[in-house]
């Protein structure tokens, strides 16, 4: 299960961020995660709240914007969705898709914190 590896990064940028802005209290992580990045966000959810406890961040809140999987197809010209993660082909069409436009993230976007 990597995506426990993944919460305690998480973790462990969210600390480094703390240590530079002294003695805040984290009470929320937020986190872009791609339906194409390969991570189960249940799985991630649960791993959070174990690899948070015993650090500053214990009783924080892992909260995850998901990003659809999104396509270029060159043949419509146009944006599409991504129907399955082993299928990069337009739904329209049936072009094969020129580019992954999203759904690949795996970012930490921001910090909630109070003093």
């Amino acid at each position: 299960m990597h995506e426990l590896s993944i919460a305690l990064n998480i973790i462990e940028l969210a600390e480094e961020e703390l240590a530079r802005h002294g003695e805040l209290r984290v009470t929320a992580v937020h986190l872009r995660l791609g339906s194409l990045a390969g991570v189960v966000k249940e799985a991630l959810l649960c791993s959070y709240e174990v690899a948070r406890e015993g650090t500053p961040l214990a009783g924080s809140e892992l909260v995850i914007e998901e990003v659809p999987g999104m396509i270029y197809c060159p043949t419509c010209n146009a944006r599409r969705p991504v129907l399955s993660s082993e299928w990069f082909s337009c739904p329209e069409c049936g072009g094969l898709a020129s580019e992954i436009l999203s759904g690949k993230e795996l970012e930490l976007v921001s910090l909630e914190v109070t003093q």
